[in-house]
């Protein structure tokens, strides 16, 4: 059997890359190299002739106005291919080589200039806006014998012939360069051409692999290396496709199963990173399945709770459960159940966490928690107190028939505060019932006939305690509501100004109107609600003061009433108090009617 070629010996090309790049590094090494040369000796040879020109032209500063010095500088500066420059302290030129120094413009600024007048010796490479080339200038200051500045004196040299030389150095190169180019690329083609036959159809080959063609299979080349490869990639396209058809059916039937569950899925390894997440989880966490899965959880989930409570599951392999507070943009509560995850050894791999949205599941266990104690202590109250009087008169321990008449009238009291609160129990649930399906009929009302109304209704009870009722309403004003409902709520919130305003004082109703809004407002200077007290004003059942509010005749659902009626128009009511000054409960409702 003919012994196959090594494929090492056919890499001559990285050989012959190497030495062009070998060649390019070295003309550009010489070019450097020698353009600095060539700059030090410029600049060493521009000392030299200022050192020299220093004395003279010290001597002739003297004769600035004469112009002996300018014919100095225009004579020496011929002679020895040498621009000289005088420049005064001022910046003023007073001598220069080329151009008259009358014309010229203040050289103060000019970078060795100014550095000269430091005190230091200045060297600077720039273009000459005045000779129009670039030019390397040195700079040296001249001192009067008392050791100040008497001026600068400049010399420069164009360094055109310097780029020259260079430009010519780097032809002679890049045209060798070319010619062993020429020679690399002719034996290189034909070496590339014997080993990219084989490596092409590899490609070609693997590139149908990629796509998913693992029935394919690659010819074997010439070359021992290459072939090879070609069989063990043969080989690895068989194992592929076995394994792949069964990757993908386990895959499938897992994403199906995972994505049809209304739970939250979370499976995370032995180093907290999460290996797995469904879409159900995602959209608990507020986030998507690709920025969960392979994930560290203090990178992925940012709650430290439910961070605690995985790590606590993979310290501890047992079965937990907790319910786990989310406080991002609204607080949500979310049911979190773990369980380890074990291999198919045996082995723990991590845990596997189950999250429910418990939300609205636990809000609604503690409105029913506050409202059956609620509800129960409100109405043992009254109904305690009937029993009493009941029992009283049942066992004839009353004598008198006005102490009867007296505790029927009592009785009687307890009963109206029964019914007061059953109705308004029935009107709440009505009006959470119009909440989830609107069936309020609303119409286009001018809002001081409203506010005149509720007026009208509140002035017997404002005059029993001598308070006034002030409206401020402009006639034009209207809004899109249900008259009838949008009465009981202000009369509830009139009244209320009423029962806890002093006597004497006055409730003020005004109202205004904003871009998006309508704002009614009802003002009285009572006691003033204590800040602690208005996050939870609006909840029912829920007193200040309760001997104080059921003294006044209240049921501690007015608020919740008055609540719900404007978020069936779609608005919502505010609070603004301060202890002992007073109180002012607003009313927003939007300009716009809302779709029924």
């Amino acid at each position: 059997m003919k012994r196959k070629k090594k494929l090492v010996r056919q890499l001559l090309l990285p050989y012959l890359l190497i030495t062009l790049v070998s060649l390019a590094g070295l003309t550009t090494y010489v070019s450097v190299s020698l353009r600095h040369f060539l700059l030090e000796q410029s600049r060493v040879t521009l000392e030299t002739r200022l050192k020299l020109l220093e004395d003279p032209v010290r001597s002739l500063l003297t004769e600035i106005r004469s112009g002996a010095l300018d014919i100095y500088c225009k004579r020496m500066g011929r002679s020895t291919a040498t621009r000289i420059t005088v420049i005064l302290p001022s910046g003023e030129v007073v001598g220069d080589t080329s151009r008259n120094p009358a014309t010229m413009a203040n050289h103060r600024n000019r970078q060795e200039v100014s550095i000269a007048m430091t005190g230091k010796l200045s060297t600077s490479i720039r273009y000459s806006q005045t000779l129009k080339k670039r030019l390397m200038y040195v700079a040296a200051p001249l001192r009067r014998q008392d050791g100040s500045l008497a001026a600068v004196l400049r010399v420069s040299v164009p360094i055109t012939f310097i780029d020259d030389e260079l430009k010519a150095l780097r032809g002679k190169f890049i045209l060798g360069g070319l010619l062993v180019a020429l020679l690399a690329a002719a034996v290189s083609d034909i070496v590339s051409r014997r080993i990219s036959r084989p490596i092409t159809a590899m490609q070609r080959g693997a590139q149908r692999f990629a796509s998913g063609d693992l029935a394919h299979r690659l010819p074997l080349p010439a070359g021992e290396e290459l072939a090879s490869l070609a069989n063990a990639l043969n080989r690895m396209a068989t194992e592929l496709e076995n394994r792949i058809a069964t990757v993908v059916n386990q895959r499938n039937e897992l994403t199906a199963i995972l994505s049809s569950m209304r739970e939250g899925i979370l499976a995370v390894d032995k180093q907290e990173r999460i290996v797995r997440a469904n879409r159900a989880a995602a959209l608990m966490l507020g986030t998507s399945v690709g920025d969960l899965e392979v994930k560290a959880m203090v990178e992925a989930i940012r709650n430290i709770d439910l961070q605690t409570f995985v790590r606590r599951a993979l310290q501890i392999p047992s079965c937990s459960e907790e319910d786990l507070v989310f406080s991002d943009d609204e607080r949500r509560i979310l049911n979190a159940r773990s369980t380890p995850l074990m291999g198919v050894d045996g082995a723990f791999l991590g845990t596997l966490l189950v999250l429910n949205d418990v939300t609205e599941l636990r809000r609604l266990e503690a409105v029913r928690q506050d409202f059956v104690a609620n509800v129960s202590h409100e109405i043992k109250t009254p109904l305690t107190a009937i029993k009493g009087f009941v029992e009283t008169i049942r066992c004839g321990q009353v004598e008198s028939p006005n102490d009867t008449r007296r505790f029927l009238g009592i009785i009687e009291r307890h009963v109206d505060r029964l019914n007061t609160i059953v109705d308004d129990l029935l009107t709440l649930s009505r009006l959470e019932y119009q909440n989830r399906a609107p069936q309020i009929v609303l119409q286009r009302v001018r809002i001081r006939n409203v506010l005149q109304t509720v007026l009208q209704v509140c002035r017997v009870v404002a005059g029993q305690k001598q308070i006034c009722l002030k409206l401020e309403c402009a006639d034009d004003l209207a809004a899109t509501i249900d008259e009838t409902l949008m009465e009981q709520a202000l009369i509830n919130l009139v009244d209320n100004a009423i029962k806890y305003s002093d006597p004497g004082t006055t409730v003020l109703i005004t109202v205004s109107a904003g871009k998006d809004e309508i704002r009614i407002h009802v003002n009285d200077h009572g006691l003033g609600i204590a800040r602690k007290h208005l996050p939870r004003l609006f909840e029912r059942f829920y007193r200040i003061d309760r001997a104080r509010s059921r003294k006044l005749g209240g049921t501690g659902l007015g608020l919740s009433i008055v609540k719900h009626i404007v978020q069936a128009h779609g608005g919502h009511v505010s609070v603004q108090s301060t202890p002992g000054q007073g109180s002012t409960f607003t009313v927003h409702l939007p300009r716009v009617a809302l779709p029924h």
